[in-house]
C-alpha cells in the first residue's frame, strides 16, 4: 500500500494497486467514456479507498469547461448589510452546486481591481460584484467574457446584468415616514456625493421634502463614509449647529455612529431626534432603540442573482425588487411592524 503521507497519490498508484491501466482508472473516476466491467470497477474503487487517492477537482472542472465556483467582490465584509448579502449568496450558490470565493476590497479601489483579476485568472464561472465607489471595473470583466451580475445601482447606459431596489423611492418613503410623524426639519447623513447610490438616496430625501412643501436645507446635508466613524463624525458636525427634529441616515452603520455621538451629548432617539436609516439588518431590530429602517429582500435577491449567472445569456437584464420599511422605536413608533412597498 502506498503511504498517502509520503507524497501525492496519483492515478498510476491506483492502477498498480488495482492491477489495471491508468486509462481504466480514469474511466471509473469519470464514469466513462468507455464502460468498465463491474468486477474491474470494484477493484478500482477498492484501490482508491486503500490508497487514499483524491481526484484533482480543479483539473477535472477545467476539462469540463467549468470550475463550479463563483467569485463575489464586495467593498467591505465588515458592513452588516454586505455580510448579510454575502451569506445569502453563499447559501444559494451552495444549493446550486457552486462554491463562492469571497473577495473583500476593504474599501480600497486598487485592491478591488486586483481581486477581480485574481478571480478571473482562477477562471470562475461567474462574478457577483459591488464596487467600492459604485464606479465598477466593468470593461475589465467584459474583456474576458466572464458572466457577471452587479449587486447595486450602476449606470443604465452600460448595458449589463444587475439586481437592485429603487433606492430613490426607498429614501423617499423613509423620509416621508418622518414627515408623517409631524417632523418638518429633517437632516440627512449621506454617503460620498460622487457615489451613484448616495445621489439616489439624497434625491429621495429631497423629493419627500419638496412634495410636502418643506424647505431643503443644504446645511443639513452631511456627506461622509458608509461607516460607524463616518456617522459619528457627521453627527458631531450636525450637533454643533441648530438641532433638526429628525434625521435620515443612508446606511445602518452611519445610524449606529450617530447614536453614539448623540449619547455623548445626552441626547437620545426618538426623544430628542427621530431617526430612520437605510439598508438595515437584524442588527437594527436588536439595537436600543430598535431602528426604523429600509430593508431589502436579500434572500430573493440572492436567489435571482445566482439564477442569472446559472442561465447566463449575455443579454443585459435589470431585475428590480420591492423594499420594505421596518418600523422600530428610533422614529417614535411604539411597536415593531414591517410595511411593504410595491
Amino acid at each position: 500500500m502506498v503511504n498517502p503521507q509520503s507524497r501525492r497519490i496519483t492515478r498510476s498508484d491506483v492502477a498498480r494497486e488495482a492491477g489495471t491501466s491508468v486509462a481504466v482508472v480514469s474511466y471509473v473516476i469519470n464514469n466513462g467514456p468507455r464502460p468498465v466491467a463491474p468486477a474491474t470497477k470494484q477493484r478500482v474503487l477498492d484501490a482508491i479507498q486503500k490508497t487514499g487517492y483524491r481526484p484533482n477537482e480543479i483539473a477535472r472542472s477545467l476539462a469540463r469547461g467549468t470550475t463550479q465556483t463563483y467569485g463575489l467582490i464586495v467593498p467591505n465584509i465588515s458592513n452588516p448589510f454586505i455580510s448579510s448579502m454575502a451569506h445569502a449568496l453563499q447559501r444559494e450558490a451552495f444549493a446550486n452546486g457552486q462554491v463562492l470565493l469571497l473577495g473583500d476590497a476593504g474599501d480600497d479601489r486598487q485592491r478591488e481591481r486586483e481581486l477581480i483579476n485574481n478571480l478571473l485568472h482562477r477562471q470562475v464561472d461567474g462574478l457577483l460584484y459591488t464596487s467600492v465607489d459604485r464606479h465598477p471595473y466593468i470593461e475589465l470583466i467584459q474583456a474576458t467574457g466572464t458572466p457577471f451580475v452587479m449587486l447595486d445601482r450602476v449606470d443604465a447606459a452600460q448595458q449589463i446584468c444587475a439586481i437592485r431596489v429603487d433606492e430613490r423611492a426607498a429614501a423617499f418613503q423613509a423620509t416621508q415616514h418622518l414627515i408623517e410623524h409631524g417632523h418638518r426639519d429633517i437632516a440627512i447623513i449621506c454617503g460620498p456625493l460622487d457615489m451613484l447610490n448616495t445621489q439616489d438616496r439624497l434625491n429621495g430625501w429631497r423629493d419627500a421634502l419638496q412634495q410636502a412643501g418643506l424647505k431643503v436645507r443644504n446645511e443639513w446635508i452631511f456627506p461622509t463614509t458608509y461607516t460607524r466613524p463616518g456617522g459619528y463624525q457627521a453627527a458631531q458636525q450636525m450637533l454643533k449647529g441648530p438641532l433638526p427634529q429628525a434625521l435620515f441616515t443612508t446606511n445602518e452603520l452611519q445610524a449606529f455612529g450617530c447614536l453614539r455621538a448623540m449619547s455623548e451629548h445626552n441626547l437620545s432617539a426618538p426623544k430628542d431626534l427621530a431617526l430612520v436609516c437605510f439598508n438595515g439588518t437584524i442588527e437594527s431590530e436588536y439595537n436600543v432603540p430598535s431602528l426604523t429602517t429600509v430593508r431589502q429582500p436579500l434572500d430573493i435577491m440572492a436567489k435571482t442573482a445566482i439564477e442569472m449567472l446559472k442561465n447566463w445569456s449575455g443579454e443585459p437584464t435589470i431585475r428590480e425588487f420591492d423594499f420594505s420599511l421596518q418600523l422600530g422605536e428610533s422614529c417614535g413608533c411604539s411597536r415593531f411592524k414591517e410595511i411593504d412597498f410595491p
